[in-house]
C-alpha cells in the first residue's frame, strides 16, 4: 500500500502529519516514510511540548546559520539564497527516511511522539513524503 502525502509549510520549521499517516495506517506492517527533497527532513520528537519545536529550530539555526553570516563564507553553493545551501547541509544531518511499524492499524509510537516534516528552507513550500506500507 502506498501513498504521498503533500505537506504545506511556511518556512522553517518542524510540521507534524501524524494524523494523516496514522488515517493512512491500516493493517500490521512496517510503514516506510521519505521525504522527496533535499532540503527537509523528517523526525520522531516529542509533540506534546511546542518549546521542543522551538529549541530544535534553534539549535539548528545556531549550527548551521545562513550564508550570510560570516563564519558561512566558505560555502560556494549561494545562487540559490542564504539559506539553500545551510538546508542542504541540515538535511545530511537528519533522516530523510523513517520506519515504523504499524500493528493493527496503529503506530506503534510513544506516547509523546509525533512524525514531522522538519522545513529548512525560509520561503513557503509544498513537500511531499512518499509513504509504502508493507
Amino acid at each position: 500500500m502506498q501513498t504521498t502525502f503533500t505537506i504545506p509549510t511556511n518556512g522553517p520549521g518542524l510540521y507534524e502529519f501524524t494524523d494523516q499517516v496514522h488515517s493512512f495506517a491500516s493493517g500490521s506492517g512496517l510503514l516506510t516514510l521519505f521525504v522527496r527533497h533535499t532540503s527537509a527532513s523528517l523526525l520522531i520528537q516529542e509533540n506534546a511540548d511546542p518549546e521542543v519545536q522551538t529549541d530544535l529550530q534553534n539549535f539548528f539555526h545556531r549550527l548551521v546559520p545562513p550564508t550570510t553570516d560570516p563564519s558561512m563564507q566558505y560555502l560556494t553553493h549561494t545562487y540559490e539564497g542564504p539559506d539553500d545551501m545551510p538546508a542542504h547541509i541540515k538535511s545530511t544531518m537528519m533522516p530523510v527516511s523513517l520506519g515504523i511499524p504499524v500493528q493493527n492499524g496503529k503506530l506503534a509510537l510513544g506516547t509523546w511522539q509525533g512524525i514531522y516534516l522538519f522545513e529548512h528552507r525560509n520561503a513557503p513550500h509544498r513537500r511531499e513524503v512518499a509513504a509504502h506500507l508493507a
